[in-house]
């Protein structure tokens, strides 16, 4: 390919490489169909990368006049080693898709219906959108609510028995990459899918229980304040599930972040602490295959979750909690020791009992934190480990449990 001289405008501004599907924006720029639905739709850019400009409108034209050209240049140079560009499959249109919609209607119908909507999907980003600008969310949205966990497999008249439509509308459902215009309809509908999600949580197949997760986290990252706070304490008992169950990484990582974004809303720390996130979180941290990201989350909901009396005295109830908690101070990320200290401050400052005071002193808690005010791990760290040692200077300060060694570091 060095040696073959090939015209600047056969290849894509964005991946450098010869275009296999040209495509138009709105702009006039041409690109290769999969690097700007790659920069448009997984990237969520709104400008065209060449001009710079906003673009309104993203549809893509094919530009059927290069594409020839391009195919006329492999050809005269197939002696040279380049390979011919196949004619690309055109784009879903809508009327395709509303029309496969319309016509699922039953079971068996709907298996189909489902199976063609996957394939799809999985062709190119611009399908996607289409299948979101035609209704297929609403209708993949009614499968998840019509769900009926209580139903047998006999009363299902499905075809093919392997297939379970809430597995594949879930999948469908979370492949599309939702806008945030399709989270925020979903998030609206009165509170219905998230009920429909939390059904699914509770009943579903390991499957469904993941993609409803998922689901979940992008809604909530879209969704406002008074939205957050009316989730149901049902909810959290069943997130607290999935992270025990560990279903997957990626379920347990969309669990963690969920609980990351809306543990500080309303009540929420409370249901989170009565659904027993706590004892779950204690013993995922105790896990020592936990990754740095995994165990700043856990720290970050520990955090939230011990801002309610009831997530701290389930913290306290652990025989690991107070221990576990110091252990990853210094060990694992500068997040992951602010997070720790503050739990600890939260102890301190509302738990500090003279049994409290004392296991936190055996427990080396006390000597970690003046550990902390030697090293280099951050103002705010340092700052909350200062708050805590002297809260309760009296008690520790002149403890012969202190190691000589840390007295100094003691603030006065």
């Amino acid at each position: 390919m060095d040696e073959i001289d090939v015209p600047p405008f056969f290849i894509c501004p964005i991946s450098l490489e010869i275009m296999k599907d040209p495509v138009t924006l709105s702009t006039g720029i041409t690109y290769d169909r999969e690097s700007i639905e790659k920069w448009l739709f997984s990237g969520k850019n709104t400008t065209c990368p060449v001009t710079k400009q906003v673009i309104a409108d993203c549809e893509l034209t094919p530009n059927h006049t290069l594409r020839r050209l391009l195919q006329s240049w492999c050809m005269l140079n197939a002696s040279l080693g380049i390979e011919r560009i196949p004619t690309p499959k055109p784009p879903i249109s809508k009327a395709q898709i509303v029309k496969l919609l319309i016509d699922a209607k039953s079971p068996q119908q709907q298996i189909k219906c489902l199976d063609t909507l996957k394939s799809i999907a999985a062709e190119n980003a611009t399908n996607k959108r289409c299948m979101e600008s035609s209704g297929a969310v609403e209708f993949l949205a009614s499968i998840v609510c019509n769900y009926d966990p209580t139903a047998t497999e006999e009363s299902l008249d499905y075809e093919f028995d392997s297939i379970k439509p809430i597995d594949e509308a879930l999948s469908i459902l979370y492949s599309l990459q939702l806008s945030e215009a399709s989270l925020k309809n979903l998030m609206g509908k009165n509170g219905d899918f998230i009920l429909s999600l939390t059904r699914v949580m509770q009943r579903g197949s390991y499957e469904s229980r993941a993609y409803a997760v998922l689901l979940l986290k992008s809604m909530a990252e879209i969704a406002d304040p008074m939205q957050l706070i009316n989730f149901r304490p049902q909810l959290f008992i069943e997130l607290v599930q999935v992270l025990h169950d560990q279903i997957s990484k990626q379920a347990s990582k969309a669990t963690l972040q969920l609980l990351v974004s809306i543990c500080p809303w309303g009540r929420n720390k409370i249901k989170a602490a009565e659904a027993g996130v706590v004892p779950v979180l204690i013993d995922l941290l105790l896990d020592s295959s936990s990754e740095r990201r995994a165990c700043e989350m856990i720290l970050t909901v520990l955090d939230a979750v011990c801002g309610c009396a009831e997530g701290r005295s389930e913290l306290l109830k652990h025989g690991a909690g107070l221990a576990i908690v110091s252990k990853k101070i210094l060990r694992v990320s500068q997040v992951a020791s602010e997070r720790a200290v503050r739990i600890l401050l939260s102890i301190a400052k509302f738990c500090a009992t003279s049994k409290v005071l004392q296991e936190m002193q055996q427990l080396g808690v006390v000597a970690k934190l003046c550990l902390v005010l030697q090293l280099d791990c951050g103002s705010k760290t340092k700052e909350k480990a200062r708050e805590v040692l002297k809260l309760h200077a009296r008690v520790w300060k002149n403890s012969p449990c202190m190691p000589t060694n840390l007295i100094s570091s003691y603030p006065a």
